[in-house]
């Protein structure tokens, strides 16, 4: 007797839902596109205006226009990354050229940014695949990684990722001055290596004539802290999706894109109006599962979706502003712990001072 079909299971049948929801999401809109550029270029141009034209006359209302301007290079940078997903537009050349151009904007070398963010990508959330443990947004090392550190090094590590420096004080380094070289491209990434000199070289160009017609104090004024504040506020959007008190890591033998996606990145629940500025990353739950949505309809895919992602880790504001202090992940208990939080090892589990990898 020929055996009938198998039955689907419920789980079968809910990834094939959620399967079809991505799919239909994934197809850029050329109309939704164009508004969300007019509705980001316009005003943050028209802000700069205003900054120059209070440059001279007060000062700080030109520092005051600081706030919205870096909010909308967030959603500048925000149009940047879908760019280089693919996902903006359906032309290629029209995602690199306008790419090119916010990175401009956001100093920000289009296609090198774009291949070490698709490494990102392969690999989040999977413990035996970190590209690196100076990455210190995105993943994080293991409490029994951290103890076998020597005490020298625990203290620069702990340093480091400590809120004050990882939040403020190092994402405007990183924007201004460690993106204008290759730091850590491989020598055989040509295109990448060309791009960042490419877009250094479009940086001085357009900072050259604005100095020259307005002089480098207002420049300095204008531009520099705008870089600086959307630097701060992007690398902590960046950090808290993937660093939190629920985030879950994984090793290769348990590790999933699908699973990474929906128990490793957070959605972030903001006001309507940081949803705005930020470009609606905040579901980034759903970007991770596929790259290809673009931002502007991240929120409605969410909403098709819901039903089935009833377990996917959520976020308020005030739960992400805390978040930057969970920075290791404790094999033993399978959490996320901050540092202030550390586990004593137990008597006779001398082995919790050894990385997994060496048992």
């Amino acid at each position: 007797m020929t055996p009938g079909p198998i039955a689907p299971t419920a789980a079968d049948v809910q990834a094939d839902a959620l399967r079809a929801i991505l799919v239909a999401h994934r197809q850029p809109m050329l109309g939704q596109g164009l508004g969300q550029i007019a509705s980001t270029f316009v005003p943050f141009f028209a802000l700069l205006a205003a900054m120059y034209g209070l440059a001279t006359i007060s000062p700080w209302l030109s520092l005051l226009l600081t706030i919205p301007a870096a909010g909308l290079v967030v959603r500048i940078f925000i149009i940047q990354h879908d760019c280089g997903h693919g996902a903006f537009f359906r032309s290629r050349a029209a995602n690199a050229w306008l790419g090119r151009f916010c990175g401009v904007i956001t100093m920000t070398p289009f296609a090198n940014w774009r291949r070490q963010h698709a490494l990102h990508h392969a690999v989040w959330n999977n413990l035996d695949r970190r590209t690196g443990l100076g990455d210190i947004y995105s993943t994080c090392m293991t409490v029994a990684e951290y103890r076998a550190l020597s005490a020298a090094a625990r203290i620069w590590h702990r340093a480091v990722r400590h809120p004050a420096v990882a939040q403020v004080l190092l994402p405007p380094l990183v924007f201004l001055l460690l993106y204008r070289v290759p730091f850590d491209t491989p020598l055989s990434w040509r295109r990448e290596w060309y791009s960042v000199f490419l877009n250094d070289a479009a940086i001085v160009a357009v900072l050259a004539a604005l100095t020259a017609w307005f002089g480098f104090g207002p420049v300095a004024l204008v531009h520099f802290p705008i870089v600086a504040l959307a630097a701060i506020i992007g690398m902590w959007i960046f950090s808290v999706q993937h660093r939190f008190e629920g985030a879950v890591w994984s090793r290769q033998d348990g590790w999933t894109a699908s699973g990474a996606a929906l128990q490793g990145t957070s959605h972030l629940k903001l006001p309507r109006i940081l949803q705005w500025f930020s470009g609606n990353i905040g579901f980034h739950h759903i970007h991770h599962l596929t790259p290809l949505v673009p931002n502007y309809r991240l929120e409605d895919c969410h909403r098709a979706c819901a039903p089935i992602l009833t377990d996917a880790p959520s976020l308020t504001l005030g739960q992400a502003l805390r978040a930057p202090s969970y920075a290791l992940w404790d094999e033993e208990t399978e959490r996320m712990v901050r540092f202030c939080d550390l586990p004593s090892p137990a008597p006779g589990n001398a082995h919790l001072g050894t990385p997994p990898t060496q048992r």
